[in-house]
């Protein structure tokens, strides 16, 4: 059950995704560490309530990483592993990633954007911390082993394979999202066997595995035995992790997941390029009616963004959906959201996914 990466344990095979910006912080991901999982934070504007956030952006979200990351291991107590979910499309994607080595986390995952340079940023960095990308399918993951082998002369020490049935960004086309929702996904499984396939060159010539987590509507410990019998290490949950006491979002955003079901739940384009999945807030609906007012000053928190162009600005989207402001707020969440109905703990919902894992036949 337990999983060995980069010479280290994760005790159980759980990783709690990363959610931005200021869902998943130092309170959640401890908590997930400390039971034995990777708890991850986000590192996606991480800084917006400190108190220079608006007149220094840049230096307030890598003091809080920073800060975030050192009182999350103190929860942990090293009992599971903590790692920092960093956008590449971030505009501070280089600097949270050298921030986060230093501060000692355990893990880097990289999604949002192939991650090309990560291995020159760790080694510039120093530390020893797991480098790991989100991909989306067998292509994604042969492409950046091919890259990291020619010029870093490595691979991955992990990777989370997001299926499009996912919150947030996803690797995939409105179309296959908006299928996924109504049923009829392409199936995780055949991605999952997709990406295996495509590692396993990289992981004979190296001579060790590259544990593949599988996210993306994993819903129950019954499936995470299912996938890990198919070859998975593990799976990450996300959604589920939002209705619990330790979430650092509002508690308004988690009565915001508990009050949706399934018909809730919609297909989002983000400024960043990318679709996602969320909530179908009033911004949302305003967006899709071009009622929604222009944006009137940029933050420039993603590099390819351009505020004259964009629909809305998706930081202050975010940071009003943690805050717990529901016409002003983009809500994202997995394709299950609408089965998300109790507040509880982390230690339940770890528990419980893993009851279910053993009770798996």
């Amino acid at each position: 059950m337990a999983v060995s990466i980069r010479g280290k344990t994760l005790p159980l095979p759980i990783i709690q995704g990363g959610m931005g910006i200021g869902v998943s912080l130092e309170r959640l991901a401890g908590a997930v560490a400390a039971c034995g999982g990777m708890g991850t934070l986000s590192a996606a504007f991480c800084g917006f309530r400190e108190p220079d956030f608006q007149t220094n952006a840049r230096e307030a979200n890598l003091r809080a990483l920073t800060r975030q990351i050192g009182r999350a291991k103190e929860t942990a107590r090293g009992a599971g592993l903590i790692a920092v979910n960093v956008m590449v499309a971030a505009a501070q994607y280089a600097d949270s990633v050298r921030a986060a080595l230093r501060a000692g986390v355990d893990a880097v995952v990289c999604g949002a954007g192939l991650p090309r340079d990560l291995p020159a940023l760790a080694e510039e960095a120093g530390g020893g911390a797991a480098l790991a990308p989100v991909v989306s399918g067998g292509r994604s993951a042969a492409l950046i082993c091919r890259l990291w082998d020619r010029r870093y002369r490595r691979v991955p020490d992990f990777m989370v394979l997001e299926g499009p049935l996912a919150g947030g960004h996803l690797g995939f086309s409105p179309q296959e999202a908006r299928e996924a929702q109504a049923g009829r996904p392409r199936l995780l499984s055949a991605l999952l066997a997709e990406v295996l396939e495509a590692l396993a060159p990289f992981r004979e010539k190296y001579g060790r595995d590259i544990p593949v987590f599988v996210a993306g509507g994993v819903k129950n410990g019954a499936e995470l035995r299912r996938y890990m019998d198919q070859g998975a290490a593990g799976a990450q949950f996300a959604t589920r992790f939002i209705a619990t006491e330790e979430c650092d979002a509002s508690p308004a955003y988690k009565q915001a997941l508990l009050n949706a079901g399934e018909e809730d739940i919609t297909i989002v384009q983000s400024p960043v390029g990318m679709p996602g999945r969320a909530l179908n807030s009033p911004l949302v609906r305003r967006v899709e009616a071009g009622d929604q007012p222009k944006i009137s000053r940029c933050d420039r928190c993603l590099a390819a963004c351009d505020c004259k162009t964009a629909p809305y600005c998706i930081s202050r989207a975010l940071i009003a959906a943690v805050e717990g402001d529901w016409e002003n707020g983009l809500f994202f969440c997995g394709a299950n959201a609408g089965e998300v109905n109790r507040l509880s703990t982390v230690r339940e919902q770890m528990d419980q996914i893993m009851k279910e894992w053993r009770a798996a036949p």
